[in-house]
């Protein structure tokens, strides 16, 4: 169950989770987790209406109408112009009355950044374990904690069952801006391309490589200049961001394979992390201008399950990047690439990948000099 893709949207811009609640037929977990998996999916099938009859019922408020239309058009390009899969996949919406679709429990050991992993069947081993009641997720959060894990929860807005049932729109994210809107349908859509079960920052780094394609093309056919640009800023600040937490979770990562004592260690990882939030000041501060869209974030307690929790989504995104411009732009060809690296044994997918993005840097040295 909950499983594939937390593609976690919120104050950092982010994402969306894929998860599939459908899984839920065996594997590791209790059978009260999938039972409360199969009543979450079953709960929202139940609440969704095709948006023709959304639009056309006289309890439908304007605002919501608007956006069901752009929502419309924005599914409707991602087939088009995107080649997304033509099915019924956000051609309905459901009212879960909740704030989040699913809630995301991550958890790294004391001393690793490595997040723990669960196995389902259908979606493989990910690292992260989903639940559509809060409560639920932060009771399992404590076991997690008891046990002497970093834990972090997280709600997200929407998940995605991989192309096998058609997903909803829903209430959690159908009024975000249009953009952040089309992110999210072109991320959530391009799992159904490629899923790869037991690699979640290949599935994750994927999809967020077809969300900025698709985005920058929606704004070419559709933006304004204004869009445009507050989307390039949103960009930069977004891979501002993930340099940052990575750069501290690399230095981590170094620290808790040193083989210092557990103390060192710990005293290590309590400065490290406190330099972290000092960066992120001074970047808020300084070239962000007082933008705080991410202090929601740091807000929150960071630990090796926070900073794990970022990581799967954009670890391999600039060799996806790569793969695409080395397809000369055609999304296309550039599926039937990852279609074929999806099909490969892990180490061949990786070392692939690594060789793309090798050359690509290579190309442009070439071209800088």
């Amino acid at each position: 169950m909950p499983a594939p893709s937390p593609t976690r949207r919120g104050i950092s811009g982010r994402r969306g989770v894929a998860i599939v609640a459908v899984a839920a037929l065996a594997g590791c977990a209790s059978p009260a987790y999938y039972l409360q998996a199969v009543g979450g999916q079953i709960e929202l099938w139940r609440e969704a209406r095709p948006i023709e009859q959304v639009r056309a019922d006289a309890a439908t408020r304007p605002d919501l109408r608007d956006k069901l239309d752009i929502a419309l058009r924005i599914r409707d390009f991602a087939s088009a112009d995107l080649g997304l899969p033509a099915n019924g996949s956000y051609r309905s919406y459901a009212d879960v009355k909740r704030p989040y679709a699913v809630w995301t429990v991550f958890a790294a050991e004391a001393f690793s950044v490595e997040p723990k992993e669960w196995c389902f069947p259908v979606a493989g081993c990910v690292g992260y374990r989903g639940y559509f009641a809060m409560d639920d997720a932060e009771a399992y959060a404590r076991t997690l904690r008891r046990d002497g894990y970093d834990v972090h929860v997280g709600g997200v807005a929407a998940y995605s069952t991989l192309g096998w049932f058609d997903d909803p729109l829903l209430n959690t994210f159908i009024h975000y801006p249009e953009t952040e809107l089309a992110r999210l349908v072109f991320h959530e859509m391009a799992h159904q391309i490629a899923y790869v079960k037991d690699d979640s920052v290949f599935n994750e780094s994927f999809a967020t490589a077809v969300e900025t394609a698709g985005v920058e093309r929606w704004l070419t056919r559709h933006g304004t200049p204004a869009q445009r640009a507050a989307f390039e800023q949103a960009q930069s600040r977004r891979q501002d961001f993930h340099d940052l937490v990575l750069r501290y979770r690399e230095q981590l990562k170094a620290v808790y394979g040193s083989g210092r004592r557990p103390q060192e260690m710990a005293r290590l990882k309590t400065q490290i992390l406190g330099e972290l939030q000092e960066e992120y000041r001074a970047l808020r501060n300084g070239p962000w201008n007082g933008f705080a869209g991410y202090d929601r974030w740091f807000g929150q307690e960071i630990n090796n399950a926070t900073l794990a929790s970022v990581g799967i989504y954009t670890e391999l995104v600039p060799a996806f990047e790569a793969l695409l411009a080395r397809n000369a732009g055609d999304l296309p060809r550039f599926y039937d690439e990852v279609k074929r690296l999806a099909a490969l044994p892990k180490e061949n997918r990786q070392a692939r990948l690594a060789r793309v993005l090798a050359d690509a840097t290579q190309s442009a040295a070439l071209r800088a000099r």
